[in-house]
């Protein structure tokens, strides 16, 4: 029998006889039936259970006293056990709010019978206890949080203050991490699980909210080393030169003749991904412009055929598994799949990229000298050009950081002060023949030093090959 065993040596006669207690005789040998219990030595049993139950509701209250009389020399007169609490079925014909919710780890799984099954569960229940409820479900796993589902439940229990009952099929259902038992916690509501015959409350005892608690621990558990165990899987397969996940646009996934899943390239997106690095390559087209010239050629997402975004099409030039190797998991693995790419194409990509994310050029129509070298000496802004009457080169303030007085500059204005500034930089003779022969000093000073250096080192060498000589000749003389 499950449950707890507590002995008394004293009982109070009139707490017994409250509860109208029901006496039968038992022979030898200690068994429990469905709903009474049958104790050896022709004691007497006393089966009770709360004021007005019946025969059959009396395993419901879970409460045992019996005496036993001339068992032991000592004054022991009761025992008292305690069983698992059951849930009772609602006697009342009014009727409670409560919210239900159902859970599955992936939308394959939704679509299956487990959706269904616990939510036939838990409106069964609900029935028999006349509870009204609202339900909701999510398709997702409950290692993070922020399920749809979940949020809207949460946020149905705050609206409605009247309502706080929860009933959900078992603890792992309901989550898999700590943030949303706290969630659960701070809202206060009874929480009914209802497979496992067990409700949760604020009037639970401490033993209850332990195995709550140790339930949410080996659920956290169990999906944590779950998803130790599927990397620890991937990440052998991309050791062995396979793609472990699913196929980036450009590829397709299939199944190789050995019978292991593969990538190959897709007959349709394959060539444009190779297009498109070859036009980014030769650096005349923004991620903007290269994003639109794909849509053009064909370049859509597989499923909803939708246009492919710039920030997607960025990721796409960043990713190495079109040169034939791939990056997974912080490291670089040799593929085994036909690269779209080569290698020179990608790294000029990948220079260009470089270059762009450190600085954002305009693109121009035409070249202007000066273009990014002169600031605007009011507002700090840069200075750029632009072509007047078809052949007259001005420069202006951007305007950047509001509206500028700078007026236009003519281009011979900016080369005639460039020029003044560069001739500044003219060294004079006088100065160039005192570089010089300081040079020609330092040189000499240098060579004195390394000839000093030199010649210290080789004094050294002679003064040791002497003393190995003496220490030899020692040697022989004995």
């Amino acid at each position: 029998m499950r449950g707890k065993l507590r002995l008394w040596r004293r009982c109070n006669p009139q707490d017994a006889a409250r509860h109208n207690p029901t006496t039968t005789r038992c022979n030898i040998g200690a068994r429990l039936l469905r709903n009474r219990v049958t104790l050896g030595c022709a004691g007497r049993v006393r089966v009770i259970g709360p004021p007005g139950s019946s025969r059959n509701e009396k395993d419901t209250a879970a409460y045992l006293l019996y005496g036993i009389r001339g068992l032991t020399s000592g004054n022991l007169k009761h025992m008292h056990i305690r069983r698992k609490q059951f849930i009772p079925a609602a006697t009342s014909n009014v009727t409670c709010k409560a919210v239900l919710y159902a859970r599955v780890s992936s939308k394959e799984q939704e679509l299956g019978y487990s959706i269904a099954a616990q939510q036939e569960l838990l409106r069964r229940y609900a029935s028999e206890r006349n509870l009204a409820v609202e339900e909701f479900s999510d398709a997702e796993t409950a290692k993070t949080v922020g399920r749809p589902g979940f949020s809207a439940m949460v946020a149905y229990l705050r609206k409605h203050p009247d309502c706080r009952v929860l009933l959900v099929e078992k603890p792992d259902r309901l989550s898999r991490n700590f943030k949303d038992c706290a969630t659960i916690d701070e809202l206060g509501v009874e929480v009914h699980f209802v497979k496992q015959n067990f409700i949760l409350s604020k009037q639970s005892r401490s033993s209850d909210k332990l195995t709550y608690g140790l339930n949410v621990l080996l659920a956290k558990h169990y999906i944590d080393n779950l998803s130790e165990e599927v990397q620890k899987g991937l990440r052998t397969k991309a050791a062995q030169t396979l793609w472990p996940s699913f196929a980036p646009l450009g590829y397709v996934n299939t199944v190789g003749a050995d019978g292991k899943k593969i990538i190959v390239p897709d007959p349709v997106l394959g060539p444009i991904v190779t297009k498109l690095f070859e036009w980014y390559a030769s650096g005349e087209y923004s991620l903007k412009a290269l994003a639109k010239k794909a849509y053009e050629e064909g370049f859509r997402f597989r499923k909803s055929q939708g246009k492919v975004p710039v920030t997607t099409l960025h990721k796409i030039l960043r990713k190495r598994i079109y040169t034939g190797d791939f990056d997974y998991g912080g490291a670089t693995y040799e593929g085994s799949h036909k690269p779209l790419v080569t290698r020179e194409v990608w790294e000029r990509v990948q220079e260009i990229l470089d270059g762009r994310h450190d600085r954002k050029h305009r693109k121009v129509t035409h070249d202007f000298v000066y273009s990014g070298m002169v600031r605007c000496g009011h507002c700090g802004c840069s200075l750029v050009g632009e072509v007047k009457k078809g052949r007259y080169v001005y420069y202006h303030c951007t305007g950047y950081r509001g509206k500028c007085p700078e007026p236009y500059t003519r281009e011979e204005v900016l080369k005639q002060q460039f020029a003044t500034r560069l001739r500044a930089l003219i060294v004079p003779p006088a100065v160039l023949d005192w570089l010089k022969s300081e040079l020609v000093e330092s040189d000499r000073t240098e060579q004195a030093a390394r000839a000093e250096a030199l010649r210290r080192q080789q004094m050294d060498e002679k003064r040791l090959e002497a003393r190995l000589e003496v220490l030899y000749e020692d040697r022989l003389d004995g």
